[in-house]
């Protein structure tokens, strides 16, 4: 399997990928392909979730971290931990994944912006095309990060 066929792939930098919910055997071509960290944006009644997501993912030798964020209510609590988590990451290779890569694509905006690699404007260009940011997410998306 190709790990550009995964729901909404993009590859964002070098070392981040980002996506929408991964199969089981797409989670081994990730490891494959050198990933050594995924992190889950979805909450555990999502649609496609998989109740065993950490013990696959951990089986294929990645470290697994899950921040449940409730699309119709993110918090700023939920964006701080996911900064620190992907300063403590900041030298391997991730993979970042949600139901449909929207939840990751506003958390790749501020991250991406907020670490220097790119200007608001092209952060805002990373924003999954398909996703029309409803009133909750243009208001996550106007998050300071000295509000976080």
């Amino acid at each position: 399997m190709n790990i550009e066929a995964i729901t909404n792939y993009v590859q964002l930098t070098e070392r981040i990928a980002t996506s929408g919910q991964p199969t089981e055997a797409q989670f081994g071509d990730i490891a494959r392909q050198g990933y050594r960290a995924v992190i889950n944006l979805a909450t555990p009644d999502s649609v496609g979730a998989m109740d065993n997501e950490g013990a696959i993912v951990t089986s294929y030798g990645l470290s697994y971290f899950h921040i449940p964020v409730p699309f119709d209510a993110p918090e700023n609590r939920h964006l701080a931990v996911f900064v620190k988590l992907m300063a403590a990451l900041e030298d391997e290779p991730v993979w970042v994944h949600c139901v449909k890569n929207y939840r990751v694509s506003a958390f790749m905006f501020h991250h991406q912006q907020w670490v220097g690699e790119l200007s608001a404007k092209e952060a805002r260009s990373i924003l999954y095309e398909g996703w029309r940011p409803d009133e909750i997410w243009q208001e996550f998306l106007a998050i300071d990060i000295n509000d976080v």
